[in-house]
């Protein structure tokens, strides 16, 4: 019943053997049932968004800041250092863009202290190529047909309704909109292999039932059909751009030498990037970490106390392994006692940190040299494990300890100096299996899910 819900609602992937085509789809995974969230927790995480839209917009806007916070992580990670070069390019030669539209993720977890409270730890917010704000507006109708066949009326009511592609097309519709051309696109940048298709397509709807066009376009395509006017307006295939919603770009190997030249043609256009490339580098977890610091928040939004203490309230520990003293005590500590933390690397997309022995050899291997600067430490968080089915197309049906993993969609606008929109669309609850430290739905190891208030 579960698995035709899923297809009925559209919570749909295309198939590894034939991620480009559309006449063989399989359901995505889901977990059988909704899993309990503390109520306290999502509603924290829901009221924190706003400011952490405010602060990724701040950051964006300001140079000193990213130039400190990144110097010692683009002399070692060659990807920050290719980004970065690209946005001071941009920057000397103008910045054409005047409108900047955000779209970001901020994913949280239920750290289990000693006494059994909860609390909300931040992991990361992810700036660029968010994903899954179009499959979760479905996943909830799912749970909620599981509950009424199992007799659970009562609890299928206590489901919240839930729609992030609606509240991004907003967003994408508002920078449209401010871009002030009737006859401009958007254009989703896409992989080249794009199994996560009807996701996207949640959102492209959305938009052409505002009767806003939507051409999905590779990098590729950038590259060969891509040309900016004299007032650097971007046309792709001789039609005019007016928003560039990335769903690429985030990982080293999205790039080739070509590809590289497509995204410094993007990033000089007018076109509203989203992200712009000042907005991806402010994802960068040199950045989080860097706003643990004491006095950083502070500096970056000057006269918001009450934002900031929310913010500080969901930070995990955090700890720089730059070179100094202070690097090398926190190596040692974590080397001694790897259960403790999390390494992460310069990295989006799932599946690249180092956990337990695995972080223990890396950091004896690096110790001693500065590629340590493009990592950095995390607590790892404990969570309280819970029973679910993980529900995926051709395997065993077992009941497996399962954590969760909330994430809470972020849209901004903003024209010139002036904030536009800023809001929180909606929320994406992920759960997976406990022998799986890392690792998202894309990478196989998540599957979506639906927050059951407790």
């Amino acid at each position: 019943v579960a698995v035709d819900a899923a297809l009925l609602a559209g919570v749909l992937m295309r198939t590894g053997e034939q991620p480009n085509a559309s006449d063989v789809v399989n359901y995505a995974p889901f977990t059988l049932f909704p899993s309990a969230v503390p109520q306290d927790l999502f509603e924290q995480a829901y009221a924190v968004q706003q400011d952490f839209n405010l602060l990724v917009d701040a950051i964006s806007q300001n140079k000193e800041f990213l130039e400190q916070t990144l110097a010692s992580t683009i002399k070692v990670d060659d990807f920050t250092a290719r980004l970065f070069r690209i946005y001071t390019q941009v920057l000397e030669e103008g910045l054409a863009q005047t409108v900047f539209l955000g779209i970001n993720r901020s994913d949280y977890m239920f750290d289990c202290g000693l006494d059994g409270t909860a609390a909300l730890r931040q992991i990361e917010i992810n700036t660029i190529a968010a994903s899954f704000g179009g499959l979760t507006s479905r996943t909830a109708d799912v749970h909620r047909l599981v509950l009424k066949v199992l007799g659970k009326t009562e609890e299928a009511r206590r489901l919240l309704p839930n729609n992030p592609a609606k509240g991004l097309a907003w967003g994408i519709a508002k920078a449209w909109e401010l871009y002030g051309s009737q006859r401009a696109v958007v254009m989703f940048l896409v992989e080249e292999i794009q199994r996560n298709i009807f996701d996207q397509r949640c959102v492209e709807n959305e938009l052409w039932n505002r009767n806003i066009r939507v051409i999905r376009k590779r990098f590729r395509d950038v590259f060969e059909q891509g040309s900016l006017d004299a007032s650097r307006r971007l046309y792709v295939d001789g039609q005019e751009v007016a928003v560039v919603y990335y769903r690429e770009g985030y990982v080293p190997q999205n790039y080739d030498q070509q590809n590289w030249e497509a995204r410094l043609l993007l990033e000089r256009s007018r076109a509203v990037k989203c992200p712009d490339i000042a907005t991806q580098l402010a994802g960068t977890k040199k950045v989080q970490q860097e706003l643990s610091r004491p006095g950083t928040l502070e500096k970056l939004l000057p006269g918001r106390p009450e934002a900031i203490a929310r913010m500080r309230a969901t930070f995990a520990g955090l700890y720089s392994l730059d070179e100094g003293e202070e690097g090398d005590r926190i190596a040692a500590t974590a080397i001694a006692e790897p259960d403790r933390f999390v390494l992460k690397p310069q990295r989006e997309g799932g599946g690249n940190n180092l956990y337990g022995e695995e972080l223990r050899q890396v950091l004896e291997k690096i110790k001693d040299s500065p590629e340590r600067t493009s990592y950095i430490l995390m607590d790892k968080i404990k969570p309280q494990p819970a029973l679910n089915y993980l529900l995926r197309a051709h395997s065993p049906l077992q009941v497996s300890e399962c954590i969760s993993e909330l994430g809470i969609f972020g849209v901004y606008v903003r024209q010139g100096q002036e904030l536009v929109l800023n809001r929180a669309a909606g929320h994406l609850l992920r759960t997976k299996a406990m022998e799986h430290a890392d690792g998202g739905v894309a990478a196989g190891v998540a599957v979506l899910d639906t927050p059951y208030l407790v």
